[in-house]
């Protein structure tokens, strides 16, 4: 291959994306909120630039506005320009000529991002046939090729399950392949492996270079995970309260930080280990031998029969006070066990709360004990409605189990429940699409919490949070937990936020529990081939190896 002359090299040192002096507003109901002030970044072909910052920082709402996807109450002001076009202010149907071929967008939440209604074979071809010109059945055979790529198994079958057939991490991948299925020249990607198990994270990330080679992409990549920027960015931006602190080569910021702030997020980092709780506390939850079946049959009348086994023969003791940590990988069952325990999904086996046998409680026999029993759902935007205010929807509860009680008083019960989860009171009347990922979380637990439960199900409360936000929710989960005796089933793929909050770890894989033991066991002496991968792919990640601290 001959060398390429000085104009060409210049030309393709041009940025593809080159963002100037952005602004971006909100009208909400206490005036205008300025949630990014004046960023300034590029990107070029081939490279990876990492956006970083706490949960409100403007890093999402910075990427938002550069692919024309703010709220309607937003606004953006400044320059994005694409190969050299001005973004803001194009039309929607020219800025449609970019997004979902050029330009596509990866986002933090799959479930509200794909459609319930639609099997995801169809919502996988509709970029192809909108962007790429592909026929139905071409469509279709792409999209099967799309799925095996982003490491789904049996694609062929799965191309037609609805999105609630798949689990958080499989419908994470579902939007990678539709965001790669036309081959973009940037790809955005918001928190993309938040809802992955530490080895996926691992074969996507892998999978996302091997991408970028070969098709000399650019990316943008939004995370709170700094491992995994240390891993993949080129160049890597700090963002604070809406404006960059620090930028530079993503390895000299990380050896030499210049600025306080960054110094605390590279150091941040869920540790200490959980009080061991009384071994004679009463047992709240005993569940037997529990079993969850899926009928995936297909075809004519069925005739394709296919039995899928979600959970297969678990038992799990939770006492006041404790906290059971399961952990595995995605598709390994622990969502479902975790809905199954509180009667939220059919199961079969026994399931007894305090002194009740809960498995021939009709529906309206169990409503009285729901406040007794709760959960905290992965997805923090899908569970929360867009049409209340946070206010509200953390005393919603409350409507349903002490509905004697004044407004007056609901409303200061939110005000302190939004304090014990760290958020400002006066963000009360504030709705979901103004509060960011991680803020969204909190308010679902406070939502959880404000009922003083006796059981909580936390399925992956903390995935959505950056690092430092996860210190003060476990800090905040064990003192709740030490004040009400409460008895905690944590679900999670982040082994450390685990192994900060459980007295013990059940390991599940294909459904069943492969190995359980005390923290320290599990972590120090594993004995399965399964659990030593599932800890060595999480420390792949150099925030999380036992690397000295930055000095602050």
């Amino acid at each position: 291959m001959t060398a390429m002359g000085s104009d060409q090299t210049a030309i393709e040192a041009e940025p593809i994306l080159s963002v100037r002096g952005l602004h971006v507003r909100f009208r909400t109901g206490d005036g205008v909120l300025h949630a990014v002030k004046g960023v300034d970044f590029d990107v070029r072909s081939g490279e990876t630039i990492a956006i970083v910052g706490e949960s409100g920082s403007g890093k999402s709402q910075t990427v938002m506005s550069v692919m024309g996807l703010l709220a309607s109450n937003g606004w953006a002001e400044g320059s994005v320009r694409y190969r050299g076009e001005e973004l803001i202010g194009l039309p929607a149907n020219r800025l449609n000529r970019y997004r979902g071929s050029k330009l596509t967008m990866i986002f933090q939440e799959p479930m509200t991002s794909l459609d319930p209604l639609y099997r995801i074979g169809d919502q996988l071809a509709l970029p192809l046939i909108t962007h790429g010109g592909l026929g139905r059945r071409d469509a279709r055979e792409r999209a099967i090729e799309l799925l095996d790529l982003v490491r789904i198994a049996d694609p062929r079958r799965r191309i037609d399950s609805y999105p609630h057939e798949l689990s958080g991490g499989q419908r994470q991948r579902v939007m990678m392949a539709m965001a790669l299925a036309n081959r973009p020249d940037v790809l955005v990607a918001d928190e993309p492996t938040t809802a992955l198990d530490v080895t996926v994270q691992a074969r996507i990330l892998e999978l996302l270079a091997d991408l970028q080679k070969r098709l000399d992409m650019a990316i943008v990549f939004i995370t709170h995970d700094l491992g995994v920027v240390r891993r993949i960015a080129d160049r890597t931006y700090v963002m604070r309260g809406g404006t960059v602190v620090e930028h530079g080569k993503t390895e000299a910021l990380f050896a030499t930080p210049q600025h306080a702030y960054t110094r605390m997020l590279i150091n941040a980092e869920p540790s200490g280990t959980k009080e061991q709780s009384p071994t004679n506390s009463p047992v709240v939850l005993d569940a037997r031998n529990i079993e969850v079946t899926f009928d995936l049959s297909s075809g004519l009348f069925g005739r394709h029969h296919h039995i899928l086994r979600a959970v297969d023969g678990v038992d799990l003791h939770v006492r006041a006070g404790e906290t059971i940590g399961v952990v595995g990988e995605s598709g390994s069952g622990k969502s479902t066990l975790g809905r199954a325990i509180l009667r939220l999904q059919p199961a079969s086996g026994l399931i007894r709360f305090e002194d009740r046998n809960l498995m021939p409680l009709s529906r309206s026999d169990m409503r009285p004990l729901r406040r007794k029993l709760q959960i905290v759902f992965q997805d923090p935007f899908g569970s929360l409605s867009p049409r209340m205010t946070a206010g509200e929807i953390v005393t919603e509860g409350l409507l349903v189990h002490e509905p004697g009680i004044s407004r007056r008083e609901r409303d200061r019960r939110a005000a302190k429940a939004f304090e014990e989860v760290r958020l400002d009171p006066a963000w009360r009347n504030r709705f979901p699409h103004e509060f960011s990922g991680g803020q969204r979380q909190r308010i679902a637990i406070a939502r959880t919490m404000i009922l003083h439960p006796k059981l909580v199900v936390l399925d992956e409360p903390t995935s959505a949070l950056d690092r430092s936000v996860q210190k003060e929710i476990v800090v905040l989960l064990r003192d709740l937990q030490q004040a009400h005796g409460l008895a905690y089933v944590f679900i999670s793929h982040d082994l450390a936020v685990v192994r900060a909050l459980s007295d013990e770890i059940l390991v599940m894989k294909s459904g069943k529990i492969v190995e359980r033991g005390p923290v320290d066991q599990i972590f120090d002496s594993p004995r399965e081939d399964y659990t030593r991968a599932l800890i060595a792919a999480a420390f792949l990640n150099e925030n999380r190896s036992g690397r000295e601290a930055v000095p602050s």
